[in-house]
């Protein structure tokens, strides 16, 4: 006989664990199904941010940072280190026990929440009387009913046309994070975060590593301001990266992998590496769900069709997440399941795209959070800026890193902050000031009038907002 749920979410990751749980918060009764499998076949909620991606990069991004520390600016602090070596196989398994540990955290919050787990892979059967029938495909082949269905499943890296991946010479971000040992020449193709994070990794840790980028200017999501200092601070470390490119052909061999490529004044090259990983982007995944037995409308990407509030064409079924438009950022599916939940429950559940914080967590760290100056300036919005540099932060002195800035941008007339985008030391986490203060419509003037303590790094998000009216103190 079918097991009977209120909800029933597909797929354990940022959007979907979390879904489940605020769903049994508001007294749903809730299932949750995920296929992810850890080594030993057994379950390992997350999906791809917690197993193939933001916390495991995080992982190796930490433990590069240290080896470099050690090697090349202890020695600015009197502290002597010498024959510094890393253990790449003890670095990834530390990695891997960080992973475990958020699989293993997932699995008790849903214990915690009375939300039961189901592993293996979900997909349609059909439209039932009040609800749907999915089945389970795992070690044991189960079908529940659900009332509502929440669908996060996620995205999947993009392959270059001709060029699978093998995750041993050709990688994904799964192949990236499990890489055994140095490899002396690493080429990536793509300088979105994957291939600027893991590009930074391996640099650290003794890689030639060359970036090739299709585009013609380098991060031009981000403000240009801040990605012409990020460019110059990558530059300086010895992160090569070539834009405009045009890649041919790729072959691969005993010894490893040759792109040719045609640079941006269009000469022919060729770039001979040990191993390739590419970063062009993620689909959205709806591999296996059956969504033809129900009817459930995809796009021209195969996104999940839905309204501003995640439903999609089918009454009762919702999606979050990558697998529907909009960023795909884990903390964007997050809030798109906490209210899609909340819209399930009857309450009013909402999600502000316009102060979803971006970070790149390289060092320097990049992170903005709405609209930069080149989008203010097409779209003809009057504005003033203001920039302070980490070089005149106190902080930023002591810890050694005074590389980049903090940028405001606020109206012209109102004076309401329309933008904050820095480059620097834990930019990731003093984006956080400037997604509230945008949340509240703050003005430029009223971070300028908070005190933030001294010494530490957030005075210069108060400084750039004084510089907004060309009053800094400090510089």
């Amino acid at each position: 006989m079918s097991k009977q749920f209120d909800v029933i979410v597909i797929g354990g990751g940022p959007g979907g664990y979390i879904a489940a749980i605020r769903a049994a918060q508001l007294g749903k009764n809730v299932a949750c199904i995920d296929e992810w499998k850890n080594d030993k076949g057994g379950p390992a909620p997350g999906g791809t941010c917690t197993n193939v991606g933001c916390i495991p990069s995080k992982a190796l991004l930490q433990s590069s940072e240290h080896f470099e520390h050690a090697n090349k600016h202890f020695a600015d602090h009197g502290i002597t280190a010498t024959d510094v070596k890393i253990n790449v196989t003890k670095m990834i398994g530390r990695k891997d026990s960080v992973v475990k540990q958020n699989n293993d955290g997932i699995l008790y919050l849903f214990k915690k929440n009375k939300v039961s787990f189901f592993h293996g892979r979900g997909s349609f059967v059909k439209a039932t009387e009040g609800g749907y029938e999915i089945k389970v495909a795992g070690a044991a082949e189960e079908t529940l009913v659900g009332q509502q269905i929440i669908i996060a499943t996620g995205s999947n890296a993009r392959a270059l046309p001709g060029t699978p991946f093998d995750e041993e010479l050709v990688l994904s971000n799964d192949g990236a994070l499990r890489i055994g040992a140095t490899p002396k020449k690493l080429a990536l193709i793509g300088s979105g975060v994957i291939g600027l994070e893991m590009g930074s990794v391996w640099r650290r840790l003794g890689a030639d590593v060359t970036i090739l980028e299709g585009l013609p200017t380098f991060l031009g999501a981000v403000d240009e301001q801040i990605a012409k200092e990020a460019k110059k601070a990558f530059d300086k470390q010895g992160l090569k990266i070539e834009l405009g490119v045009k890649v041919g052909e790729i072959k691969t061999g005993k010894k490893g992998v040759s792109i040719a490529y045609t640079n941006a004044k269009g000469e022919a090259q060729t770039l001979d590496a040990d191993k390739l990983i590419v970063s062009i982007g993620r689909v959205p995944n709806t591999i296996g769900l059956n969504t033809e037995a129900v009817g459930l409308a995809l796009d021209e990407r195969g996104a999940i069709v839905v309204d501003g509030d995640c439903k999609t064409n089918l009454p009762g079924v919702w999606a979050v997440g990558d697998v529907v438009r909009g960023p795909m950022l884990a903390h964007k599916a997050e809030e798109e399941g906490v209210a899609v939940a909340e819209r399930i429950a009857g309450q009013h559940g909402h999600v502000n795209f316009n102060t979803i914080p971006w970070v790149i967590y390289t060092s320097p760290e990049i992170a903005w959070v709405g609209r930069t100056e080149q989008q203010l300036k097409a779209d003809g919005v009057k504005y003033k800026a203001g920039t302070f540099p980490f070089l005149a932060n106190g902080r930023a002195r002591a810890l050694g890193d005074t590389t980049g800035m903090v940028k405001f941008l606020a109206d012209a007339a109102t004076d309401e902050i329309l933008g904050v985008h820095i480059v620097g030391p834990m930019a990731s986490e003093l984006i956080s000031e400037a997604v509230v203060a945008m949340e509240f419509k703050a003005s430029a003037e009223d971070i300028a009038r908070i005190c933030h303590a001294h010494p530490s790094l957030s005075e210069a998000t108060k400084e750039a907002a004084l510089a907004v009216d060309k009053r800094t103190l400090n510089f």
